[in-house]
């Protein structure tokens, strides 16, 4: 039987932005905590790794989403109410991390039943520095479902 708690936490990070991914990758890496990242680059493409279809069939399911609102062929609002909307992923913690401040999309989001709303930073050093918080947060400090279920 394989133990569970030795595994990596696994991040899907929802952006269709490459520079913003390539940012957020290297600032989960400069936390030092061990981890596997995977991208989907549009909402459909999300729900489809979420889904496991497809291409994903044999995707591992997350440990923690990082999602972008604002997304080509299927929003991230529409992403997350599908998520929530799921017996098998409403417990997997999504952040929204969008460069929108509006009120509207902060409420939209919680009203979804989003876990955290983040709003981008546009200083690199406020990035890392919010990516580390997140990282410590919910990779470290909270327990997550699969750590539960193995204990």
């Amino acid at each position: 039987m394989r133990d569970e708690t030795a595994r990596l936490p696994r991040i899907l990070i929802v952006e269709d932005n490459p520079g913003d991914v390539r940012l957020i990758q290297e600032a989960f890496q400069d936390t030092g905590r061990a981890h596997e990242a995977a991208v989907a680059r549009d909402g459909v493409e999300a729900v489809n790794y979420l889904f496991r279809r497809g291409e994903f069939g044999g995707a591992q399911r997350p440990d923690l989403i990082l999602l972008d609102l604002n997304l080509p062929k299927k929003g991230g609002r529409e992403v997350l109410e599908e998520i929530k909307a799921d017996g098998e992923l409403m417990h997997i913690p999504v952040v929204v991390f969008s460069s929108s401040s509006a009120p509207a999309d902060v409420t939209g989001a919680y009203k979804l039943h989003a876990n955290c709303y983040v709003t981008k930073p546009a200083d690199l050093d406020e990035l890392f520095k919010v990516i580390s918080w997140i990282e410590k947060f919910w990779l470290g400090t909270a327990t997550l479902p699969h750590s539960a279920e193995a204990a």
